[in-house]
């Protein structure tokens, strides 16, 4: 039998069964109504996922079939017709847990269309690929794809709001956004080789599951280039102690390569823990101290980075609230040699440049019906916007240029410099909201 479904299985269990190997099959698949194109796989606006395939678009609403006009009748199969939508669609694959090579071909054959494609929860892979009529475009990413399960049939503590999101499950989401986005190929690779940048952190770091929060983790992916992974273990309310103690530490070790790097943010919710011998230059520090050692230990890289301020401005004065725990992150960082982004500093800067009215809209300051959902105002000075965590993203790329010649070698090529001193104007900035997170969460066992 030799049908696009069959070479699907065949290539999936391949993967499934040799999850280790480099030279895996990979998986292509042909997005339009037309031919489709050699060893493809077609997906159409009614090719939903469901359990029993394994693959396909988690919504068709305003999914449609784009087919080449005459004048670009030349383009090959693959290129010669597509998806478009009218609104995000997202398409979600099983795979075993690892990095892969997505290769994309992005834009309409027949029409004009803009793209952002954003991976798993929310994270940024590409901004805005504008495509003319009959021009379709490649872009590469490496995506990483993880479950909660550890060594020894264990798995990691999951919150309740971590249930059936899309960064934990065994499937790889790829979400198509923008004004018009249009989606022709989509080809995975395995890619074991890959470069894996860890993120060890909390609320502010975490991949948010639904708009208008966003992490600066979830904007990171986008300025590295194809071969190197971000993967974001990050989740809201941790500390040092819980983020261990829930067996995301543990994980990490467990997944974790000579040569990768463990990024590692926390404060916010260390300096709300009490007891004895709890503070900032005692179990903090310890915990510190003892994450680096493992990481070190597994031949991995690590980094610490300071928490950034929250918004509080007294006076027009920003004011700090975090006590002496950036303190405490750059000793340990100079006693034990570690790289240190001291995103405390450059978010100073940051939001005192924005001032204490232009950097609400850093934050989650937003009135009620802003979102779908959102039925009341939210005014929140401490998690970011998706404007606010952009920002701090390109804090941590200056904090990487600066701090960590071997990680900066490997960002994506073109990217400009960062002043925080002088950022973008809000007003200027522009990403797409992705769709309300009920909208794309596939349930557990789904079988349609």
């Amino acid at each position: 039998m030799n049908t696009p479904a069959s070479r699907l299985l065949l290539a999936t269990l391949a993967l499934s069964a040799y999850p280790a190997r480099a030279d895996t099959p990979p998986l292509r698949f042909d997005f339009g109504p037309g031919t489709i194109a050699p060893g493809c796989v077609g997906i159409g606006p009614d090719t939903l996922y469901s359990a029993t395939r394994g693959y396909g678009l988690i919504s068709g609403e305003g999914v449609s079939a784009s087919t080449a006009s005459s004048a670009s009748a030349a383009l090959d199969a693959l290129r010669a017709d597509a998806l478009t939508g009218t609104r995000p669609f997202s398409f979600a694959i099983d795979l075993p847990e690892g990095n892969y090579d997505v290769i994309l071909q992005l834009g309409d054959p027949a029409a004009g269309a803009d793209t952002t494609v954003k991976a798993e929860t929310r994270r940024l892979l590409l901004e805005s690929l504008p495509t003319a009529a009959g021009t379709v475009q490649t872009r590469t990413f490496t995506v990483n794809v993880r479950t909660p399960d550890l060594p020894g049939g264990r798995r990691v503590i999951l919150k309740e709001r971590e249930r059936g999101v899309a960064h934990w499950d065994q499937r790889l989401t790829l979400e198509f956004n923008g004004p018009r986005p249009a989606v022709a190929g989509l080809e995975i690779r395995r890619n074991d080789a890959a470069l894996t940048v860890f993120l060890a952190g909390d609320s502010t770091v975490t991949d948010q599951p639904g708009e208008p929060w966003a992490g600066w983790g979830q904007m990171l992916p986008r300025f590295f280039p194809a071969g190197v992974a971000v993967a974001n273990h990050a989740e809201s309310g941790l500390s040092l102690a819980s983020f261990r103690g829930s067996g995301r530490l543990e994980k990490i070790l467990s997944l974790l390569k000579p040569g990768d790097y463990v990024l590692i943010q926390f404060g916010h919710n260390d300096m709300k823990e009490k007891g004895d011998g709890v503070g900032p230059f005692t179990s903090y520090a310890a915990d510190l101290r003892g994450y680096a050692e493992a990481i070190r230990a597994k031949g991995g890289e690590p980094v610490f980075i300071t928490s950034m301020y929250r918004r509080r401005f007294e006076k027009g004065a920003l004011v700090d609230t975090l006590g002496d725990y950036p303190v405490a992150v750059r000793q340990i960082a100079q006693e034990q040699q570690i790289p240190l982004i001291d995103l405390h500093a450059m978010s100073r800067r940051l939001f005192t440049a924005l001032g204490p009215d232009q950097s609400k809209q850093a934050f989650v300051h937003f009135p009620a019906g802003a979102y779908p959902g959102q039925a009341k105002e939210v005014k929140d000075d401490t998690h970011f916007s998706s404007y606010g965590a952009y920002a701090l993203a390109r804090c941590v790329v200056e904090g990487i240029r600066a701090e960590i010649p071997s990680l900066a070698a490997r960002l994506a090529p073109g990217i400009p410099g960062f002043n925080p001193d002088f950022p973008v104007p809000p007003a200027e900035f522009t990403l797409p909201a992705s769709p309300p997170a009920d909208e794309v969460r596939i349930p557990e066992g789904d079988g349609r």
